[in-house]
Protein backbone atom coordinates (compact mmCIF):
# COMPACT_ATOMS: atom_id res chain seq x y z
CA UNK A 1 0.00 0.00 0.00
CA UNK A 2 1.33 3.14 -0.69
CA UNK A 3 1.60 6.37 1.75
CA UNK A 4 -1.03 8.32 -0.74
CA UNK A 5 -3.59 5.48 -0.12
CA UNK A 6 -3.07 4.67 3.80
CA UNK A 7 -4.15 9.06 3.61
CA UNK A 8 -6.82 8.30 1.41
CA UNK A 9 -8.44 5.68 3.58
CA UNK A 10 -8.05 7.79 6.55
CA UNK A 11 -9.70 10.77 4.95
CA UNK A 12 -12.64 8.45 4.07
CA UNK A 13 -12.93 7.86 7.99
CA UNK A 14 -14.78 10.02 10.67
CA UNK A 15 -14.04 8.80 13.57
CA UNK A 16 -10.96 8.00 15.64
CA UNK A 17 -10.26 6.42 18.84
CA UNK A 18 -7.55 8.46 20.56
CA UNK A 19 -5.61 7.28 23.42
CA UNK A 20 -3.28 9.85 25.74
CA UNK A 21 -1.79 8.93 29.08
CA UNK A 22 -2.24 11.03 32.60
CA UNK A 23 0.11 12.57 34.37
CA UNK A 24 0.78 8.82 36.83
CA UNK A 25 0.84 7.09 33.65
CA UNK A 26 -2.84 5.25 33.25
CA UNK A 27 -4.26 4.93 29.71
CA UNK A 28 -7.02 6.97 28.38
CA UNK A 29 -9.05 6.81 25.24
CA UNK A 30 -11.75 8.68 23.73
CA UNK A 31 -13.75 8.83 20.58
CA UNK A 32 -13.43 11.60 18.32
CA UNK A 33 -14.66 13.08 14.84
CA UNK A 34 -11.40 14.19 13.13
CA UNK A 35 -10.67 15.54 9.71
CA UNK A 36 -7.54 14.95 7.72
CA UNK A 37 -5.65 18.10 6.96
CA UNK A 38 -4.05 19.30 4.06
CA UNK A 39 -1.12 18.80 5.42
CA UNK A 40 -1.92 14.73 6.28
CA UNK A 41 -2.43 16.21 9.93
CA UNK A 42 -5.94 15.11 12.14
CA UNK A 43 -7.46 17.76 13.90
CA UNK A 44 -10.82 17.26 16.33
CA UNK A 45 -12.52 19.23 18.97
CA UNK A 46 -12.97 18.58 22.86
CA UNK A 47 -13.76 20.74 25.36
CA UNK A 48 -10.85 22.39 27.58
CA UNK A 49 -12.59 20.14 31.00
CA UNK A 50 -11.44 16.82 28.92
CA UNK A 51 -9.13 14.60 30.54
CA UNK A 52 -7.33 14.36 26.99
CA UNK A 53 -6.51 17.56 27.26
CA UNK A 54 -5.10 17.97 30.58
CA UNK A 55 -3.25 14.90 29.35
CA UNK A 56 -2.12 16.18 26.12
CA UNK A 57 -1.23 19.29 29.13
CA UNK A 58 1.82 16.97 30.42
CA UNK A 59 2.98 14.66 27.27
CA UNK A 60 2.11 15.76 23.62
CA UNK A 61 2.32 12.22 22.68
CA UNK A 62 -0.82 10.32 21.48
CA UNK A 63 -2.05 7.13 19.55
CA UNK A 64 -4.92 7.50 17.47
CA UNK A 65 -6.73 4.14 15.50
CA UNK A 66 -9.16 4.92 12.37
CA UNK A 67 -11.24 2.13 10.63
CA UNK A 68 -12.12 -0.55 11.99
CA UNK A 69 -14.85 -1.85 9.97
CA UNK A 70 -13.86 -4.56 7.25
CA UNK A 71 -10.90 -5.44 9.07
CA UNK A 72 -8.78 -2.45 8.05
CA UNK A 73 -7.21 -0.14 10.40
CA UNK A 74 -4.74 2.50 10.43
CA UNK A 75 -2.45 2.60 13.62
CA UNK A 76 -0.84 6.42 14.16
CA UNK A 77 1.23 8.02 16.87
CA UNK A 78 2.37 11.15 16.37
CA UNK A 79 2.65 14.62 18.46
CA UNK A 80 -0.40 17.01 19.42
CA UNK A 81 -0.61 20.43 19.25
CA UNK A 82 -2.17 23.80 18.20
CA UNK A 83 -3.83 23.79 15.04
CA UNK A 84 -3.88 26.40 12.23
CA UNK A 85 -6.60 27.92 10.69
CA UNK A 86 -6.10 26.07 7.63
CA UNK A 87 -6.97 22.78 9.83
CA UNK A 88 -9.79 24.40 11.76
CA UNK A 89 -11.32 25.05 8.45
CA UNK A 90 -10.57 21.23 7.18
CA UNK A 91 -12.56 20.39 10.84
CA UNK A 92 -15.24 22.69 9.76
CA UNK A 93 -15.37 21.23 6.34
CA UNK A 94 -16.22 17.64 7.80
CA UNK A 95 -18.18 18.88 10.26
CA UNK A 96 -20.26 21.51 9.83
CA UNK A 97 -21.85 21.62 13.29
CA UNK A 98 -18.29 22.05 14.39
CA UNK A 99 -18.75 25.81 13.42
CA UNK A 100 -21.82 25.46 16.30
CA UNK A 101 -19.32 24.69 19.01
CA UNK A 102 -17.09 27.26 18.01
CA UNK A 103 -18.07 29.95 20.33
CA UNK A 104 -18.53 27.94 23.34
CA UNK A 105 -15.99 29.40 26.03
CA UNK A 106 -14.90 26.23 26.16
CA UNK A 107 -14.00 25.11 23.39
CA UNK A 108 -10.58 23.54 22.08
CA UNK A 109 -9.28 22.21 18.88
CA UNK A 110 -6.30 19.59 18.81
CA UNK A 111 -4.14 18.69 15.90
CA UNK A 112 -2.33 15.51 15.54
CA UNK A 113 0.94 15.58 13.47
CA UNK A 114 1.54 11.20 12.61
CA UNK A 115 5.13 10.51 13.54
CA UNK A 116 4.15 6.40 12.49
CA UNK A 117 1.44 4.81 10.90
CA UNK A 118 0.48 1.25 10.66
CA UNK A 119 -2.22 -0.13 8.10
CA UNK A 120 -3.49 -3.29 8.80
CA UNK A 121 -5.88 -5.25 6.24
CA UNK A 122 -7.01 -8.72 7.18
CA UNK A 123 -9.14 -9.64 4.56
CA UNK A 124 -8.35 -9.85 0.53
CA UNK A 125 -5.62 -8.32 -0.68
CA UNK A 126 -4.26 -8.56 2.65
CA UNK A 127 -1.15 -6.69 3.86
CA UNK A 128 0.12 -4.87 6.28
CA UNK A 129 2.66 -2.03 5.75
CA UNK A 130 4.44 0.46 8.49
CA UNK A 131 5.44 3.99 7.64
CA UNK A 132 8.15 6.63 9.79
CA UNK A 133 7.15 10.21 8.95
CA UNK A 134 10.14 11.49 10.77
Amino acid sequence: MELDGVFAFIASKRLAVVATVTAAGAPEAALVGFALTPKRNLVFDTVAGARKIANLRQNRRVALVVGWDEETTVQIEGVAGDPDEDAIEAYFAAWPDGRARAGWPDIRYVVIRPIWLRYCCYIAPSGIFEYQLT
